[in-house]
């Protein structure tokens, strides 16, 4: 039995999308899909080791799955881990293929880009757009001659589908992650999707502009040279707003930090908690993941991404 393992954001989503499309790489099309929304990341302690016999793993961090990566491992399960975030040590096993890379301009779906041979060119531009990798989708748009107008339909559906993974669970979601995944496999071309006028596009286009009116109003913490910061309310709209919200602001300024901070759902007995998500400046991609496990060693509320 095969397990897809994936993170449940355009990244994730999208890396897999191209695998069960290939031609030329044949992925197991009967698999267990294991997903969630973005930020829940520890995800292949899912995978039953007793029905498993091989797993895909794209996009969440091996540094904090490592426990049952070995424990698969240990049970002599082929594992194919493609991932772009931080490692840890790898563990060493002939059971283990990784296609790992943590440049800052780089996502696991444009890895699987370069594994497939550019097999679904359009997909993969529209994931870059989607984690907010504007630079390199734009590079590898202008390489294969895709438009001006087409790399803006492409940027709109990878924010899309990206703005769709986030929220505190699943019920906050529009789609869940596994059946948004299964209803893109009907379109190897993505402009197919957007052609038709009542798709899933169309849907997360409508639900997408409301939550960001609301965003626009959120208040305002800090707005100096280096660093931004915002404060969305205990709503299910903030939480699935938070991550695309805060890679508008980023790439409205790119020269400083941006911070999203959104109200965690809190007990009247309970201190007010938050959730942050952070960016380091888009013109000086370095230090966000490092100062995220900083505060999650000391039991912070944090869901970072480095760019």
């Amino acid at each position: 039995m095969h397990y897809d393992v994936f993170n449940g954001d355009a990244d994730g989503i999208i890396a897999l999308l191209q695998l069960h499309l290939s031609r030329d790489k044949p992925h197991p099309k009967d698999s267990i899909l294991v997903t969630g929304v973005k930020r829940d990341i520890s995800l292949l302690k899912n995978v039953d080791r007793n029905k498993a016999t091989s797993v895909t793993v794209l996009d969440i961090s091996l540094e904090k799955n490592v426990e049952a990566l070995s424990q698969l491992l240990d049970k002599e399960i082929a594992i194919f881990y493609v991932d772009h975030h931080r490692t840890g040590e790898l563990p060493k096993s002939k059971f283990l293929t990784t296609l790992i890379d943590t440049d800052a301009n780089i996502c696991t779906s444009l890895l699987v880009n370069n594994y497939l041979n550019n097999e679904f060119i359009y997909w993969a531009i529209a994931a870059a757009f989607g984690d907010n990798m504007q630079a390199s989708a734009q590079a590898l748009a202008d390489k294969h001659n895709v438009s001006i107008e087409q790399q803006a339909l492409l940027s709109e559906l990878g924010v899309y589908i990206n703005y769709n993974g986030y929220g505190r669970s699943i019920d906050d979601l529009h789609f869940h992650p596994a059946m948004l995944f299964k209803t893109l496999l009907d379109y190897a071309n993505p402009f197919d999707l957007i052609s038709e006028d009542d798709s899933i596009f169309y849907q997360l286009q409508a639900a997408y502009t409301a939550d960001m009116e609301q965003a626009k109003q959120a208040t305002i913490l800090i707005d100096n040279d280096q660093l931004s910061a915002v404060q969305l309310a205990d709503e299910p709209w903030a939480r699935r707003v938070s991550g695309v919200f805060g890679n508008e602001l980023a790439n409205a300024a790119p020269n400083k930090a941006h911070v999203v901070v959104t109200l965690n759902e809190t007990t009247h007995k309970e201190a007010a908690s938050y959730t942050i998500s952070l960016r380091a400046p888009l013109n000086n991609k370095q230090g966000a993941g490092e100062l995220c496990v900083w505060l999650s060693y000391r039991r912070w509320s944090v869901c970072c991404r480095r760019d």
